[in-house]
C-alpha cells in the first residue's frame, strides 16, 4: 500500500519512478544471486561429500567409513533435519541479526542441505542429475518470471498452496510405513504442482516487500529471507521432478 501510494503522487506531480524501478531490479537481483550462490554452495557440497562417502572397490562403488557415518549411522538424522532446524533458526531470529550473521546463517543452511542431498548421487546417474537440473532451472525461471511481471494477484493462492504442502508432508510420512509407489507417484505429481506454483506466488510476494525507502540493513535481511524461500521452492521442485525424470543406478 505504501509504494501504491508513493507511485500515484509521483504521477500527480509529473514525476515517474525510474529510479523506484532501477531499485526494484537491484533489490531482485540481489535475491537471485542469494539464492543462486546458495544452490551453488549446496552443489559443491554434495558433491565434495558423495566422493568422500564412496570408494572404488574394483567390483563397483562401497561405502567408505565416512560414507557409513553419513548415511548409515544414527548421524544421518542429524544431517537430514539441521537444514530444517536452521530455516526455523534464520525465520525467527532474521529481525535481531545482522546481515552478514543471517548470510551466514544461509551459507551454513545450503551446506548443510549440500550434505543432506549428497545421497541423490547413490540413487540416481550423474547425467540424469545434470538434466533434472537444467529443466528445473527452466521451469523455475520461468515460472519466477512470470510471478514478477504478471498483473494478476497472486495472494489467493497462498492459503492453498500451503493446504497443499502440509498435505503432501503428512502423505510423504504416511507412506514412510506404507511404501506405496502409487502415493509416492501422486506427491511426487502433486508436489511439483504446489512448488510450480509457490515459485510464482513467492516471487511476486518478494517483489511486493521491496520498499524504495528500505535502510541498507532492512533491504538486505529482505534479501536474504526472499533467496531463502526461493531456494526452497527450486530445491523441492528438483527433489520432485528427479523421480520422474532420474535413471536409477
Amino acid at each position: 500500500m505504501a509504494n501504491f501510494d508513493q507511485d500515484r503522487l509521483r504521477s500527480s506531480v509529473g514525476v515517474e519512478s525510474p529510479a523506484i524501478d532501477q531499485g526494484l531490479r537491484s533489490y531482485m537481483l540481489r535475491v537471485y544471486n542469494y539464492m543462486a550462490a546458495g544452490l551453488a554452495i549446496t552443489g559443491v557440497v554434495a558433491w565434495l561429500a558423495f566422493q568422500a562417502a564412496v570408494q572404488n572397490t574394483g567390483a563397483g562403488l562401497a561405502l567408505s567409513p565416512f560414507g557409513v557415518a553419513l548415511f548409515t549411522s544414527p548421524l544421518k538424522w542429524l544431517v537430514i533435519f539441521a537444514p530444517l532446524g536452521l530455516v526455523f533458526f534464520l525465520s525467527a531470529r532474521i529481525h535481531s541479526m545482522s546481515v552478514s550473521a543471517a548470510q551466514t546463517t544461509f551459507w551454513i543452511f545450503a551446506g548443510l542441505m549440500g550434505l543432506s542431498l549428497s545421497s541423490v548421487f547413490l540413487v540416481y546417474t550423474g547425467a540424469s542429475i545434470t538434466q533434472t537440473f537444467f529443466v528445473t532451472a527452466i521451469a523455475f525461471g520461468s515460472l519466477s518470471l512470470y510471478g514478477y511481471v504478471t498483473k494478476r494477484d497472486l495472494s489467493a493462492m497462498g492459503s492453498f498452496l500451503f493446504m497443499g504442502l502440509i498435505g503432501i508432508i503428512v502423505a510423504s510420512l504416511v507412506n514412510l510405513f506404507l511404501q506405496s509407489s502409487a502415493l509416492q507417484f501422486a506427491v511426487s505429481v502433486i508436489g511439483v504442482l504446489i512448488f510450480a506454483g509457490l515459485t510464482a506466488y513467492d516471487t511476486q510476494t518478494i517483489k511486493s516487500m521491496y520498499y524504495e525507502g528500505d535502510g541498507e540493513v532492512v533491504a538486505g535481511k529482505k534479501a536474504i529471507m526472499g533467496a531463502l524461500s526461493l531456494y526452497l521452492d527450486f530445491i523441492n521442485m528438483f527433489m520432485f521432478l528427479l523421480q520422474f525424470l532420474g535413471n536409477r543406478r
